[in-house]
């Protein structure tokens, strides 16, 4: 199989799990290939995509061949194959925008953002850039409330004619606008803002859907998210986590029985804690009532490495996209969007997701 050429904007934690994963599996077995869901997609194995390009704004990553970019400060996600081999990919200067919050200069340089005293690029250079390389996709891992930085990427994509997997949640596969720009071209994308593997907001699903089976109706909720990592850090500026909680709250929303008001659910990040660095902590609690209109109270402490746990749906996203440039099929992905991401253009419950997925995968959707 020819290689899957893909550039990644954001050479964060996500990103730095995700390239470790091609290299990872590359020696693997299916029947070793421990934390896939697919081991192969169209044929393509995880080993099988390759890095052609790299944008990012931090001086320490910027100038870096991107196998050393993934291990530099701030990233602090879990080092599970140590040895990227060197993949003659210089770290680009992108472009800043919105891309960072300004409160993040206030902590030690070791946990936070320090920008890159380079000159950003233009449009066109970025969209140069991206033909040059080959690159089939763009994936973005920019950080949540990256509004204008996302909606920038997204129209480089067009522009150069590759596909987008958007992994964070700034509108654009969802957005009808968007969405059609994509289809009028001819262009996947899979959007948008990425589940984990097994997550919080997944676990969260799976057990409001459950409660909805049982007859036990949900009367409130919460889902109290703490971490270490840089996404945690610029997630303290609460101005820019609006679509984050609508992104999330909305894939809990859509398989409860019943929407519940808006004071009796709550989902979202909570709060930073240096310590815990790309390990999250979930505390979900779910009321609801049984039978006789008797309570019941369930309680779940969750607690992950969260940029493996992306990488693990991620990698199953770009050979989507793979199989859909290849088949000529263009505009927003619905069933792998569905199953990959808390806000698809169309919410499913998520047996139907997975469903729509594999047939995708087969060829019959």
């Amino acid at each position: 199989m020819q290689k899957i050429k893909v550039a990644v904007a954001g050479i964060g934690n996500c990103a730095s799990s995700l390239i470790q994963g091609f290299f990872y599996y590359q020696d693997k077995t299916p029947e070793d290939a421990i934390g896939l869901m697919h081991w192969e997609i169209g044929g393509y194995k995880p080993s099988d995509i390759q890095v052609v390009a790299a944008l990012d704004i931090d001086k320490r990553k910027v100038g870096r061949d991107v196998s050393e970019a993934i291990f530099a400060p701030p990233n602090c996600t879990q080092t599970f194959y140590p040895h990227v081999p060197k993949q003659d990919v210089e770290v680009r200067m992108g472009r800043i925008l919105d891309g960072f919050s300004e409160h993040m200069q206030g902590y030690a340089e070791h946990n936070t953002f320090v920008p890159a005293d380079e000159p950003e690029p233009d449009k066109e250079q970025v969209v140069a850039y991206l033909k040059e390389s080959g690159a089939e996709m763009l994936l973005n891992y920019l950080p949540v409330g990256s509004e204008q930085a996302v909606q920038f990427y997204a129209q480089c994509a067009l522009e150069a004619g590759i596909g987008f997997v958007n992994n964070i949640p700034v509108f654009i596969a969802s957005d009808p606008e968007w969405g059609q720009r994509f289809a009028d071209k001819n262009i996947p994308i899979i959007g948008d803002d990425i589940k984990s593997q097994m997550g919080a907001t997944i676990v969260h699903r799976v057990l409001t859907d459950l409660f909805r089976r049982r007859g036990v109706p949900l009367e409130r909720t919460y889902q109290l998210n703490t971490g270490g990592n840089t996404d945690f850090m610029n997630m303290l500026n609460r101005t820019r986590l609006q679509s984050k909680k609508t992104s999330k709250t909305e894939a809990v929303q859509a398989v409860a029985g019943k929407r519940l008001n808006e004071d009796d659910i709550h989902v979202g990040p909570s709060d930073y804690v240096a310590w815990q660095k790309d390990n999250k902590i979930a505390f979900i609690r779910m009321d609801g009532k049984l039978f006789g209109d008797v309570g019941i109270n369930l309680e779940l402490r969750l607690s992950v490495e969260d940029s493996p746990n992306s990488a693990g749906c991620g990698i199953d996203a770009i050979r989507c996209i793979k199989v859909a440039l290849e088949r000529g099929q263009g505009g927003p992905l619905l069933g792998p969007s569905s199953y990959f991401m808390k806000h698809p253009p169309q919410q499913y419950n998520d047996d139907t997701a997975w469903q729509k997925t594999e047939d995708f995968i087969l060829g019959s959707e």
